[in-house]
């Protein structure tokens, strides 16, 4: 696994297929994509469907609920090739188990005489990786990681790629900083409205409240956690 990013370009992807195996010959049937430019998110996503030509297994389609009747009239994977090529090309990929979407995008290139080595062309992250080094011997799916580091994932009812790159965004900003309101929308008045807020505060009213010693204790266990995925933690800096 590479070490993330901190700045620069990078693309959250997932993906949902006709079933586990290449060897078996599924496909892909959905791409998500969320962009992430120096850890905010610009809203440049890329989502696509996917006609593979065989039909999803059962227990695929439970899993995403995507049906064979829904991609009747999609584009299949050739007709869009082009235009994924240059959208990933030289980002930072940010995939939760990677080997398996990695995988699976290598064949549909090579499959339409395009053979492409993602690792060459990219870095790639594996935010599973990370969690199991982050959270060992703890459940470390997208699910688990958002009950445990409080990211709302309340919509999600059944998986699918780009609603779970946008879930999967804000797991891993989380997971490497601590902060997730990074959208376009921090630039669209709000930021006004807090310092109007903050404004109206009395200061010399509010209360001190110091932190209890199991609160400063958890504390510096989170840190210690943020010092082992990443060198250089960054409270560090701001507290020598």
């Amino acid at each position: 696994m590479t070490e993330h990013n901190t700045a620069g370009r990078a693309v959250v992807l997932d993906t949902e297929t006709t079933g586990l195996d290449t060897k078996q010959g599924h496909r892909i049937i959905e791409i998500g994509c969320v962009e992430l430019q120096e850890r905010r998110l610009t809203g440049n996503n890329l989502h696509i469907y996917l006609q593979p030509d065989r039909d999803i297994d059962p227990g695929a389609i439970a899993v995403h609920g995507i049906t064979n009747e829904f991609l009747v009239d999609k584009p299949r994977f050739a007709n869009v090739s082009a235009e994924l090529k240059q959208y990933l090309l030289g980002a930072e990929l940010i995939i939760h188990n990677a080997d398996f979407d990695v995988g699976f995008l290598e064949h549909e290139f090579a499959l339409c005489g395009e053979p492409l080595e993602l690792t060459q062309v990219c870095r790639v992250t594996d935010t599973l990786a990370m969690a199991r080094k982050q959270f060992p011997g703890q459940r470390n799916s997208l699910d688990s990681l958002c009950k445990r580091l409080g990211v709302n994932n309340a919509h999600r009812t059944l998986h699918g790629a780009l609603l779970d790159s946008e879930i999967l965004a804000d797991v891993y900003l989380v997971m490497t900083g601590g902060q997730t309101a990074l959208s376009l929308e921090q630039d669209s008045g709000l930021g006004a409205v807090a310092v109007d807020i903050a404004a109206s505060v009395d200061i010399a009213k509010l209360k001190l409240v110091a932190a209890q010693t199991e609160e400063l204790t958890a504390h510096e266990a989170w840190l210690e956690r943020l010092r082992k995925a990443e060198p250089g933690c960054a409270w560090d800096k701001l507290v020598h």
